[in-house]
């Protein structure tokens, strides 16, 4: 057995599936809108752009819906991949748990983001940031 970083070790269960709604919506960005998401944190200001236009163009939360679980779960994996947090799931809610024990949802944030009221590049500095003294 091989050492090499955490991710490529065995990730939690929870993880499963917000890895494969960020993958597939790395894949379709780059098919489809010839946008290339690399899991930087740079990345996210990509991402908010997206949903943005989305929103801008009117398009229906419901039609909506599967490509911002898709960018939260990305912006799930590019908190994960930089902070070495955990995806934690319950009751088909998926949110991320960085090392220093605070809980992030960032599919929620997408949804936010869409609402005109969120940012995915923001919660990602903020859960990649040290935890201050004062909580």
């Amino acid at each position: 057995m091989t050492t090499g970083t955490a991710q490529q070790g065995t990730r939690p269960h929870a993880a499963t599936r917000p890895v494969r709604w960020a993958a597939d919506v790395v894949t379709a960005m780059r098919e489809g809108a010839r946008l290339r998401l690399d899991y930087s944190a740079q990345s996210l200001w990509r991402v908010d752009r997206m949903i943005e236009e989305l929103r801008r163009e009117g398009t229906p939360s419901a039609a909506a819906e599967g490509v911002l679980r898709g960018f939260g779960a990305y912006a799930g994996e590019v908190i994960a991949r930089q902070t070495g947090a955990e995806w934690w799931a319950t009751g088909g809610d998926h949110w991320i748990r960085t090392p220093d024990g605070r809980l992030w949802d960032p599919i929620d944030e997408a949804r936010r983001c869409f609402a005109g009221h969120g940012s995915l590049r923001l919660l990602c500095r903020d859960a990649t940031a040290p935890k201050s003294a004062g909580g």
